[in-house]
């Protein structure tokens, strides 16, 4: 159909953490896990829809995004095309005494298939 775009079906939030390693790609990991575990694609089977279909788009944030592996969180997705962005956001908590930082990220995992206007229709 001439009119098919891709829309947003789904969209989740998580956090995750990484408290000893310091390494903000784990957190990350974690935060899309913690998502995705909110979720589920029945809809997919429901209404005919094929997952290779859709493109999933993850916004992770953290106080370092440079240091986020984007590809290793957008190979650790089970289904989907996916995009991954790393954005200035999370919390970092130091712990002096300890030398550490104990790292918060959080993601939002969105859900984009195509589908045309009128396609379905709530009965």
């Amino acid at each position: 159909m001439a009119d098919t775009k891709l829309r947003r079906i789904i969209l989740e939030m998580g956090t995750g953490n990484d408290l000893y390693g310091e390494d903000y790609t784990k957190a990350a990991n974690r935060a899309v896990q913690d998502a995705l575990h909110h979720s589920s694609l029945l809809l997919f089977r429901s209404l005919d829809l094929d997952h290779k279909d859709m493109e999933v788009r993850v916004t992770i944030g953290v106080q370092h995004p440079e240091k986020v592996d984007t590809e290793a969180v957008a190979a650790s997705l089970p289904r989907g095309i996916a995009t991954v962005t790393a954005r200035k956001g999370g919390l970092n908590v130091d712990h002096p005494s300890l030398g550490q930082t104990n790292i918060i990220a959080t993601a939002a995992v969105e859900a984009w298939v195509p589908i045309a206007p009128g396609q379905f229709r709530l009965s």
